[in-house]
């Protein structure tokens, strides 16, 4: 397994924009994907667990799930009671019914309130062993007597939030589990997900998760119908653009390599896309006295901790007041790193939608 040093990080993660490999590290490409209008439901489909289904488990019974970092299988002699989770995994858990003792990665803002990455939970009480990249609280995590560690899994990290220098003994404590988040569409990812919340434990037949898969689907739908009225055939012809507003300039987000962008994209929505992205694809900076290279009817403001806030940028940047489509007031949001669950993809499906709904072509 390739993993990155921390030391290739010259500055913490979360005063970048993400997804952010190092300048010397080459992949696939980080929440890469595209999808189709339906959802590739594990839940439509009645459940993870049958002869190809992706992991098994229960409320008693052995357990069973495909770690994909080396493709092999975790097996437990029974379903664990005690897990630990990068924070965006376990708010996809959390809203199939799982919660889990103890979460690491983006969790709380410095006021308390919830990053979000935390989604749903309620970050009250939930123990954290650390809010940011690097931190990772060994004593605690042991103290727990951890019985399986999840998170997510990019080509050329290892288990997402875990300190590389820590790994080893993080693994001597408990197995850890990777779901791949940066090849597979947001359909399989969510799925992927779900066929973990089953493993431990969730009924994904209950009338709470039919009802999340109803609403992925239902916001899909949405999002197709909405494209289709913002197009050329409807003579509209709405362009859209997603971009982070960072202190170094403004970060135009190229829509395949980004998976909730990609699926609006495949279900009709018109996103700018950047001609010169940085090596791994993701973004293409643009410095402030040039960002109106691109010409868009609405632009989607990265929701995400970090990014510049609006007045902020209304005050401070005068090249950004003058854009045609923040005059307009068509500024909205999107959020890069979704909850990979059918009511975390609903959710950023249905911002987006919202947004192409309200924008007016401005030319």
């Amino acid at each position: 397994m390739i993993a990155l040093p921390l030391e290739e990080f010259p500055v913490p993660l979360r005063t970048r924009p993400l997804p952010v490999p190092s300048r010397s590290l080459t992949r696939r490409g980080l929440f890469a994907a595209s999808g189709g209008l339906g959802a590739a439901s594990l839940l439509a489909a009645c459940g993870a667990g049958g002869d190809e289904a992706e992991g098994t488990g229960g409320a008693s019974g052995s357990f069973s799930f495909l770690d994909e970092r080396d493709q092999q299988e975790v097996r437990l002699a029974s379903v664990p009671g005690t897990v630990v989770a990068f924070t965006g995994l376990a708010a996809a858990l959390y809203d199939y019914g799982v919660e889990v003792a103890a979460v690491f990665g983006p969790t709380t803002l410095a006021d308390g309130s919830p990053d979000i990455q935390a989604g749903r939970m309620p970050v009250e009480g939930l123990q954290v062993l650390g809010n940011a990249w690097g931190e990772f609280d060994m004593e605690r995590f042991a103290q727990l007597n951890p019985e399986l560690i999840v998170s997510h899994y990019y080509e050329g990290f290892d288990l997402w939030f875990v300190p590389e220098e820590r790994l080893e003994e993080v693994e001597a404590l408990a197995p850890g589990i990777g779901i791949e988040v940066s090849e597979p569409t947001i359909d399989e990812i969510i799925d992927r997900h779900a066929a973990l919340a089953e493993a431990l434990g969730a009924d994904l037949t209950s009338a709470e998760n039919a009802a999340g898969v109803e609403r992925f689907e239902a916001a899909a739908t949405a999002m197709h119908d909405v494209a289709m009225e913002s197009g050329i055939s409807a003579g509209r012809n709405l362009k859209a653009v997603a971009v982070g507003a960072w202190p170094d300039g403004l970060y135009v987000a190229n829509p395949p390599t980004f998976n909730v962008l990609a699926k609006c994209v495949a279900l009709g929505a018109d996103f700018v896309v950047p001609e010169n992205p940085d090596q791994n694809g993701y973004w293409e900076l643009l410095s402030w006295e040039n960002i109106d290279k691109y010409e868009a009817d609405a632009i989607f403001l990265d929701v995400r901790t970090g990014n510049i806030a609006p007045e902020t940028l209304l005050a401070d940047h005068p090249t950004w007041a003058a854009l045609p489509a923040v005059e307009a007031g068509q500024v909205y949001g999107w959020n890069g790193e979704p909850v990979y669950s059918h009511i975390g993809g609903a959710v950023e499906l249905e911002r987006i939608t919202e947004g192409l709904s309200a924008a007016q072509p401005l030319g």
